[in-house]
């Protein structure tokens, strides 16, 4: 991973500070989604090259692990590793952080 700092806070904005890894992630630990067609059905509509990227770059920083779930070879389901399940109490903050200061905020998966 290319840094632009030994910075923690950069150092992490570096690996989930994206538009979309935190949803993804969101989706595999808190609404146990597990399969590529169930991440493409959040409301926020990420799109198919985008999800690939985002799944591969977890995947390589060792926060999700893929298994496949048929005998075709696309076919994956996806879990959090411990080191992303280490992630859940930080979005858990952020979900607190955003009901406090950001109006009409709801989780829904």
């Amino acid at each position: 991973m290319n840094r632009r700092s030994d910075c923690p806070i950069s150092c992490a904005l570096d690996l989930i500070g994206d538009r979309w890894t935190l949803i993804v992630l969101r989706d595999l630990l808190f609404f146990n989604k597990t399969r590529f067609d169930e991440f493409l059905e959040s409301p926020e509509h990420i799109s198919t090259s985008v999800l690939t990227d985002r799944l591969h770059k977890l995947e390589r920083a060792g926060l999700i692990e893929k298994t496949p779930y048929s005998s075709h070879r696309l076919r994956m389901t996806y879990s959090p590793t411990e080191k992303g399940k280490t992630l859940a109490p930080v979005l858990n903050e952020i979900v607190c952080w955003a009901r406090q200061n950001i109006e009409d905020t709801v989780m829904y998966g």
